[in-house]
């Protein structure tokens, strides 16, 4: 008579199978969780994705390495303080295309970037563009204001957040995976472009870019 069960070496293959389907099947879920949990989508973003896809071309050069935004992203609303020691967040620049840069002294390319930071704020600081320079030294409070003062850098505005949420605030929206990590934001408060690492803001190519961004001039795409 013939031995009807399945014997342990057919079995095998069957209990992998299950295996692997039920694990296809939870990293499913857990990508479709991600993905409905992922900021974005805002419509009032749209127009970021569009300034973006504009200005995508004048991305070469000094500033070859921005990511363009391809999808609507409303940034978190970051908190931060002056140099009073008061309260501030993104939201209350609403109105002006901004440049938010985190930095700190430990950081080198940091240290190396911030003297073109503060030339491009004398550049094209006003009521449509703004740096948003933070510092998130976590230690000595005074060492990144020594820094500015002894470098002269003199125009940009001092921010800081010294407990550096708001590198971990765009961490969790994957745009800040190092230092310096940099997000061109329209007066709406979204996402037009991100890069990760220094560049030469204060270069031919960054001005013709951010004005282009902000509409101070026509482009020649």
């Amino acid at each position: 008579m013939l031995d009807k069960k399945p014997s342990a070496t057919r079995r095998i293959p069957l209990v992998i199978a299950t295996v692997a389907i039920g694990g296809l099947a939870g990293f499913a879920a857990l990508y479709g969780l991600g993905l409905s949990r992922a900021p974005g989508g805002d419509p009032t973003c749209k127009p970021a994705v569009a300034t973006a896809q504009k200005i995508a071309p004048l991305a070469h050069g000094e500033v070859a390495a921005l990511t363009m935004a391809t999808a609507p992203l409303k940034l978190p609303d970051l908190a931060f303080e002056d140099a009073d020691g008061k309260p501030k967040k993104l939201s209350d620049f609403r109105g002006k295309t901004l440049l938010v840069n985190l930095w700190a002294t430990w950081c080198v390319p940091c240290r190396k970037e911030m003297p073109a930071l503060d030339e491009l704020q004398g550049k094209l600081s006003g009521p449509n563009f703004e740096v948003v320079a933070i510092n998130i030294d976590t230690r000595d409070p005074e060492k990144p204001k020594t820094f500015l003062k002894e470098a002269n850098l003199t125009r940009l505005g001092y921010f800081n957040d010294q407990k550096a949420k708001v590198f971990q605030d765009l961490k969790a929206i994957g745009r800040a995976l190092g230092m310096p990590t940099s997000v061109l934001v329209d007066p709406q408060g979204c996402e037009i472009a991100t890069i990760a690492g220094p560049a030469e803001w204060a270069s031919e190519d960054a001005l013709k870019l951010l004005r282009a961004a902000t509409g101070k001039a026509a482009a020649s795409l």
